[in-house]
């Protein structure tokens, strides 16, 4: 089987908006503005990481309020998380195709948001690995600080542990121990990686440059995605830019497919010819 990986941005992505702004704000009836604005301030005024400033203000905001902050508590809000049009059934949509052409796909999450909301969501069984953001629990489980933040230039580290094999996050050995290219497990020229913004674009780029296919999307309510996704096409950011709708039929499922199709007719004209008897 040929080994393939398609990695995914989350907010914007897989769901709309900040995954915060669906189900930790509201339950602490805090504006998303207003929330935002808090994290930017402390970031600049402490000269600190916007993703470890966020993370600091939702322990903040929680402890102030009473809310609790257990993994499993984390992991609840979660599952209430809206997705794009067409996700839920994705995966085994995708992975049925891929299966069809001799193509062993994995598919993972590459995000700044955190990985414990990640994890309460119905599609969180379909991924092998979720690199995301996440808290740091103490020894009676509730979080108390940030464990591991992923930022825009941080994402590229994931592709890397991919490419390798090396997905445990705290063995850095692994991901900076050299690897002859065709040992590795999955080659940069096997991934799809699949974002909505600039945030993205290091991985864009990463796994373009390297091979492989980078496709762009954005919200279909948005009158501005379009526009994005043109701009980072013709940067050379990316291959394509689609909405972010992943139903059966879609141009996105379309695109992704036609990957798996020339991935597959790649690995035939590579193969060794077998001696006729």
């Amino acid at each position: 089987m040929i080994p393939v990986a398609i990695a995914y941005d989350f907010d914007g992505t897989l769901a709309p908006g900040n995954m915060q702004e669906h189900v930790f704000l509201p339950a602490l009836d805090i504006k998303p503005d207003v929330f935002w604005a808090k994290t930017e301030r402390l970031a600049r005024d402490q000269q600190g990481d916007p993703i470890l400033t966020y993370m600091h203000q939702m322990l903040q905001e929680a402890r102030d309020a009473g809310l609790p902050m257990r993994r499993e508590d984390w992991v609840a809000h979660g599952r209430d998380i809206p997705l794009f049009a067409g996700v839920e059934s994705w995966f085994d949509r995708i992975d049925a195709a891929a299966s069809a052409r001799g193509i062993a796909v994995q598919h993972y999450v590459i995000s700044s948001g955190l990985r414990e909301l990640i994890d309460g969501t119905p599609i969180r069984s379909h991924l092998a690995k979720v690199f995301a953001s996440g808290f740091l629990y103490d020894a009676s489980g509730v979080a108390v600080a940030a464990a591991i933040a992923v930022n825009y230039t941080t994402k590229t580290q994931y592709l890397f542990r991919i490419n390798k094999g090396a997905l445990d996050i705290a063995d850095n050995k692994a991901v900076n121990a050299y690897q002859p290219p065709d040992q590795r497990a999955v080659p940069f020229s096997n991934m799809i990686f699949i974002g909505d913004g600039e945030t993205d674009i290091p991985c864009f780029r990463l796994v373009k440059e390297q091979g492989g296919h980078s496709i762009a999307v954005y919200n279909p309510t948005h009158a501005a995605g379009p526009e994005l996704g043109q701009r980072l096409i013709q940067e050379g950011r990316v291959h394509c830019a689609v909405a972010a709708d992943y139903r059966e039929g879609g141009p996105l499922e379309a695109r992704v497919l036609a990957v798996l199709d020339l991935l597959q007719a790649r690995a035939l004209v590579t193969a060794p010819e077998t001696p006729r008897p």
